[in-house]
Order: structure tokens, then C-alpha cells, then sequence
């Protein structure tokens, strides 16, 4: 019998989130017992329920969805804290063991040294974890000049966002300083590129609420989104009447005309995530086809990595995605893995502009270390 891929990837993943867990649990209870005394039943309880709460906020059990909303705010709080504890303890393990290795601390101050080690640790992730989730929740604007030889001369205001991940851990509650940042910018359009969900239409605790805030975007020409990969599933026809119901235009696979000053065009993302049930990623060269290519091609597209499907044909493209890493050092590890992870890219005269935002949201681990909130301001000079 075939094992789906992604069934045996799911497993490994458990294994290998158990058995860090394990490392932390057990360093972290060997610092406490030095200090307080602990009851270990109670401790392995504790943290099990901990580590559980992460696994089901991400795969939520057949409960009220309440309950499941509950478990979701804590495992996102915990995964926050179990990260740094990962990393500080690793790390404060590697230079115990080369202390020790070196003589550079004494067998008998060995036990001293795990004590502060222990301290520091606990003392830093909470530190880190306290300035992630105050900067998750400060959104900035970020502003790109863009110049095109493409339409009559005229300037167009844009605004980006992408990775609003609403039903996740304080998505919603800073929803209202997004739509106040986007609307002090005086926008001609709106984009979103992407994610406007959390996997799941029903995570949302106050959809309606979140409905009137989307609809109170001004922008002069209207918001626009595409898909991501964190929008569909068995929802998706809910959340497509959210979009609606908020006055925001879906593109998926289709384009628009902006006034006779530019076509916007939005893809629908090659998911693994979320199906889009009868909805297909489709051929590009058939949907400019139906364009008037005169006009500046603007695509919103969520993934960055389908930037380099499009040519000079097309004048920019808006994606998200990456969310720029959201945490250290996983910000400096997106590099690595995506070509665009951030910022404006051309890679050669005959590719388009493209601007890769960092997102207004966060996922799974409701915080921002070396990364942040942001609305971009996009200012399209065509013409030029």
C-alpha cells in the first residue's frame, strides 16, 4: 500500500519536534531541580501538555472549535518560548562542552557553570521572546519608487501587504492598525498578495469584525488579492464570501483593468497547503493574451519563487510568502532558500521588477525577531 509523501514527512516531523522537545524538557528540568524543587510527574505532565498544544493548534482535534482556538493561542505562545530555549540551550551546551573540553572551567565548578548557563538561558528567552511578540504587533511602512517605459505618463500609488494569516495568534488584533496604516497612505490601489487565512476559514474568532476593518480600506481604484497557500481547503468557499463580503476583488487567474492606467493580474499559488477545489493554476501566456499590452502588466503572485516564470512582458510583480524569515536566525536561513526573499529584485534586463514583502502578519509563532510587520508603499512612475 502507497504512503502519501507528505504522510511520511508529517511523521518525521513529529519524531524529530519529539525528540527536540525532549532535549529542552530534560536540560530545562535539570536547571530547575538546582535550584527549586520540582515534582517530576507533574513537570512531565506540564510540559507534554505544552508540546501537545502545539501539535493540535496546527492539526486541530475533532473539539468545539473554542477549545480548539484555546489550544491554538497556546501552542503559539509556546512554540515562542520553546524555540529560544532551543537555541539558547544548544548553544550554551556547545560552549559548556568546549569549556570543559579546553579546562577553560574546572570539573569542580562544572556545576556552577550549568547553574548560570541555565539562568542566562531562561533569562535571554524571555528577553527575546518579550521584544518578539511588542515588534509583531508594531506595523511600519516600507516605500519602493518604481519606473516603467510602459503607459502614459502618470503616477500610480500602490500598497502591498500579504501574510494577514488571519485566525492565527493576534492576526486579527492588529488588523485595525493595518487598515490604518493603508488608509493614511492614500492608496490608488490596494494588493494582497496571498495568506489572507490561516489555513482554516473558522479559526477566525470575530470574522465579522474582521469583515468591517476590510471593508474600511480606501483605496481610490479598490483592493485586490490573489491566493496563497494558506487560503483553501475545505473552507474556501467561506472564505471567498469573506473576501466579497469585505469588498475585496479575487483574481485568480484573471486580470483586471485599473482605469485605463495599468492591467492588475492575479495567480492562483501552486499549493500543497490548502486545495483550491475546481480552481487551477493555468497557462500565463493565455491570460495576457486577453490584455491589453500597452498598459503596464502589474502580477500579484504569492510565492516568490514564480517570479522567474515571468519576462520583460510583464512590469511587476508583488509577492509575499517568505515573511522574510520572521525569526532569527531563520531570517538569515530564508536567504538561503528562496532566489527573491525580500525586498525589490530585477535579475536582468529582460525580467520584471519584482518586490517581495515581508508581510503584515506572523505564523504558527506569533512574534517578529530581526524582521517586522510591514505595509508596502509602492509609487509606479510609468512612462518614464
Amino acid at each position: 500500500m502507497r504512503i502519501d509523501n507528505l504522510v511520511i514527512g508529517f511523521i518525521l516531523l513529529i519524531f524529530v519536534f519529539g525528540g527536540l522537545n525532549l532535549y529542552v524538557a530534560s536540560r530545562l528540568y535539570c536547571w530547575l531541580v538546582l535550584i527549586v524543587p520540582v515534582n517530576v510527574i507533574v513537570y512531565i505532565v506540564v510540559y507534554t501538555l505544552l508540546m501537545l498544544s502545539v501539535v493540535f493548534g496546527e492539526v486541530p482535534l475533532p473539539l468545539p472549535s473554542s477549545i480548539n482556538k484555546k489550544l491554538r493561542w497556546v501552542g503559539g505562545y509556546w512554540m515562542s518560548v520553546f524555540f529560544y530555549l532551543l537555541a539558547f540551550f544548544a548553544l550554551a551546551d556547545l560552549l559548556l562542552l568546549i569549556g570543559s573540553a579546553t579546562k577553560l572551567i574546572p570539573s569542580d565548578m562544572y556545576q556552577d557553570a550549568l547553574l548560570c548557563s541555565g539562568a542566562l538561558v531562561v533569562l535571554l528567552t524571555a528577553v527575546v521572546v518579550a521584544y518578539g511578540l511588542h515588534n509583531a504587533g508594531q506595523v511600519r511602512t516600507v516605500s519602493y519608487n518604481i519606473e516603467l517605459d510602459k503607459g502614459q505618463p502618470n503616477e500610480i500609488g500602490i500598497v502591498l501587504i500579504a501574510d494577514l494569516h488571519l485566525g492565527d495568534v493576534n492576526s486579527e488584533g492588529r488588523l485595525e492598525a493595518v487598515v490604518r496604516e493603508i488608509n493614511s497612505l492614500a492608496p490608488d490601489i490596494v494588493c494582497i498578495a496571498g495568506d489572507i487565512f490561516n489555513d482554516d476559514y473558522y479559526t477566525m474568532r470575530n470574522p465579522q469584525k474582521a469583515t468591517r476593518l476590510l471593508r474600511g480600506i480606501e483605496a481610490t481604484y479598490g483592493t485586490y488579492a490573489c491566493l496563497g497557500n494558506h487560503d483553501g481547503g475545505s473552507t474556501l468557499p467561506e472564505m471567498m464570501e469573506f473576501l466579497e463580503q469585505s469588498g475585496i476583488i479575487l483574481l485568480n487567474e484573471e486580470h483586471v483593468r485599473i482605469s485605463e492606467r495599468l492591467i492588475l493580474i492575479g495567480r492562483l499559488n501552486f499549493s500543497r497547503t490548502g486545495k483550491f477545489g475546481e480552481l487551477k493554476r493555468g497557462d500565463f501566456s493565455e491570460i495576457i493574451s486577453q490584455a491589453d499590452s500597452t498598459l503596464p502588466l502589474v502580477v500579484m503572485d504569492h510565492d516568490s519563487r514564480h517570479i522567474s516564470e515571468y519576462n520583460k512582458e510583464v512590469s511587476l510583480v508583488l509577492s509575499g510568502h517568505t515573511h522574510r524569515g520572521q525569526v532569527f536566525p531563520c531570517n538569515v536561513l530564508a536567504r538561503l532558500v528562496f532566489p527573491f526573499e525580500y525586498g525589490h529584485y530585477q535579475k536582468g534586463d529582460n525580467s520584471p521588477s519584482a518586490i517581495v514583502t515581508q508581510g503584515v502578519g506572523t505564523w504558527m509563532m506569533p512574534m517578529r525577531v530581526g524582521t517586522k510587520c510591514e505595509v508596502a508603499r509602492i509609487t509606479l512612475r510609468c512612462g518614464t
